[in-house]
C-alpha cells in the first residue's frame, strides 16, 4: 500500500460514506471518510489526500467554501463535489472555482469511480510537470561503478536505508559522486514513483532562499506579486535531496527542522501551517561538526539529518575503481557524442590509475571527455591525455598495470562476492550482460 494514492470523502450521509469507502478502496486506493465539514477539513489538515470527494452541502459548512480552502492550500489536489440538489449554477461555479468535476445524486457507482481515478490522473501530471519545472536536477553522471571495498560498503547500506524513509546525510569531497548515491537511493526506494527534486542549496538566492524552501504569499514581501509554492510543495509525498545543506543559512535552517520534526511548514506570510509528507536526502562536502562548533549549523538541525551517514571516499582511496569507471564513462561518452565506442592503451589507464585525482570523478569524467575529443583512430593513448598527467605517471614510475589484468581481477572478484551470479556481477561491474559473458570466455573464468 506504499504507493496508494488517498481520496477524502466528506457527506454527512453515513450510508454513503460506508458505500464509498467499501466499493472505492483498493490496494491501489485508500478511501478515509468525514461525516462533517469540520472534521473533514481536520483530517485534511493531519493527512496528505490525493483527491477529495464532498457533498456540496453539509450541516457545518459549505462545499464550495470547502472547495476554496483545499485548492489554497494544495493547489495541486482535485476536488469533486457532489450534490442532491445541483442546477447548472452551482456547477459553472464549482468549476470556475477549480473543482475537477461535478456529480449529482443518485450517481453511479462506476462514474464516481472513474472521475475519481481520472481526477488522480491529473494530479500526478500536474506534479510531474512541477517538478520538472522547478527541479535543477540532471540525469545521474554515472552510476554506481566499482567493486572496491568502499563502493561494496555503500551499495550495502544504501540497500539497507533506501527502503526506509529515514533521512540520510551524504557526506565527501566534492566530486566524489554524492549525487550519484542520492540517486541510487532514490532509485531503490518505495517512493521511485514519486516527485524527485533535487536543489544545491549553493545556488540559491540567499534573500530570496526562505521562499524557494517553503513558498510565500502574495505581498510578503517586496517584489512578491503573486503567491507561489516552494519546493516542501512541489516535494510533498516524495523525495527532496538537498545538496551541500552546509550553504543553507542559519535564519532559514530552523525552518527546515521544523519539517524535519514535525512535517509541517508555513508559507512566508501566511498563518497557517501545512503537513507535508517528505523523504529527505542530504549532502555536503563540508564538516557539519566543524560548523556546529563554529555556530554556523544549527546543532538540531544537524542532529536530525544526520541520523544515517555515507561517506563517499575519495577517488584516490579506491583506485582499483579507476579502470571499471573508465570503461563505463567511455561507453556513455560515445554515445553521448555519437562516435563509435572508442578503446584506451593500457599505458593510457596506467597514467590514470597512478594519478591522484583531486577533482575525484568528476576530473576523471572531464580528463575522458577531452580525451575522447583527440583521440586518433578510435584508439585513447597517452598522447590524448593532458600532460600533467602523463608527466605524474612518469614521476610515479613503478609498475605498468595491464588493463586485461585488471580487467580479470575485477571480474573475478565481483563473481566471487556475488556467488557466480552473472547478472549481479554484470550491474556491481557497469557492464551488459553479454560483454560480461564475452570477458569471461577470454579470461577462461568460465
Amino acid at each position: 500500500m506504499a504507493n496508494a494514492y488517498k481520496v477524502l470523502v466528506i457527506d454527512d450521509e453515513e450510508s454513503i460514506l460506508r458505500l464509498l469507502q467499501h466499493e472505492l478502496s483498493t490496494d491501489e486506493r485508500i478511501v478515509d471518510t468525514a461525516p462533517t465539514a469540520a472534521i473533514g477539513l481536520e483530517k485534511f489538515s493531519k493527512g496528505h489526500y490525493d483527491v477529495v470527494v464532498s457533498d456540496i452541502r453539509l450541516p457545518d459548512g459549505d462545499g464550495l467554501d470547502m472547495l476554496v480552502q483545499f485548492k489554497t492550500a494544495y493547489p495541486d489536489i482535485e476536488v469533486v463535489l457532489i450534490t442532491g440538489h445541483g442546477n447548472i449554477d452551482n456547477a459553472v461555479e464549482a468549476m470556475r472555482i477549480g473543482a475537477y468535476d461535478y456529480l449529482t445524486k443518485p450517481f453511479h457507482l462506476d462514474r464516481v469511480e472513474l472521475v475519481i481515478e481520472r481526477a488522480y490522473q491529473r494530479v500526478c501530471l500536474q506534479r510531474e510537470n512541477r517538478s520538472f519545472r522547478h527541479s535543477n536536477q540532471t540525469v545521474a553522471a554515472s552510476k554506481l561503478v566499482g567493486n572496491s571495498a568502499p563502493i561494496k560498503q555503500i551499495k550495502y547500506l544504501i540497500g539497507r536505508v533506501a527502503p526506509t524513509d529515514v533521512a540520510v546525510l551524504i557526506t565527501g569531497e566534492s566530486g566524489v559522486g554524492k549525487d550519484v548515491v542520492a540517486h541510487t537511493i532514490q532509485e531503490q526506494s518505495e517512493r521511485n514513483e514519486r516527485p524527485f527534486i533535487v536543489k544545491n542549496c549553493a545556488t540559491l538566492q540567499k534573500e530570496l532562499m526562505r521562499s524557494e524552501l517553503f513558498g510565500h504569499t502574495r505581498g510578503s514581501f517586496t517584489g512578491a506579486t503573486d503567491s507561489r509554492d516552494g519546493l516542501m510543495t512541489y516535494a510533498d509525498t516524495g523525495t527532496l535531496f538537498l545538496d551541500e545543506i552546509g550553504e543553507l543559512p542559519l535564519e532559514v535552517q530552523g525552518g527546515l527542522l521544523r519539517v524535519l520534526e514535525a512535517k509541517m511548514y508555513r508559507r512566508m506570510g501566511e498563518k497557517n501551517e501545512r503537513h507535508v509528507d517528505i523523504r529527505f536526502l542530504f549532502a555536503t562536502s563540508r564538516n557539519l561538526a566543524e560548523e556546529v562548533e563554529a555556530g554556523r549549523f544549527n546543532e538540531a538541525l544537524y542532529h536530525r539529518i544526520n541520523v544515517f551517514n555515507i561517506s563517499v571516499p575519495p577517488l584516490c582511496q579506491r583506485k582499483e575503481d579507476i579502470p571499471l569507471l573508465v570503461e563505463h564513462f567511455l561507453g556513455r561518452m560515445s554515445i553521448a557524442m555519437r562516435r563509435e565506442r572508442l578503446t584506451i592503451t593500457d599505458k593510457a589507464v596506467q597514467c590514470l590509475t597512478n594519478y591522484d585525482w583531486p577533482g575525484n570523478i568528476r576530473e576523471l569524467r572531464n580528463v575522458l571527455e577531452r580525451s575522447i575529443i583527440l583521440a586518433e583512430g578510435g584508439v585513447i593513448t597517452n598522447q590524448a591525455l593532458p600532460r600533467e598527467l602523463v608527466e605524474h605517471a612518469a614521476d610515479q614510475g613503478g609498475t605498468v598495470f595491464s588493463l586485461e589484468e585488471l580487467e580479470r581481477e575485477h571480474i573475478q572478484r565481483a563473481l566471487q562476492f556475488y556467488d557466480g551470479n552473472r547478472l549481479q556481477a554484470a550491474k556491481a561491474l557497469g557492464i551488459g550482460r553479454k560483454t560480461l559473458y564475452r570477458k569471461i570466455e577470454k579470461f577462461g573464468l568460465g
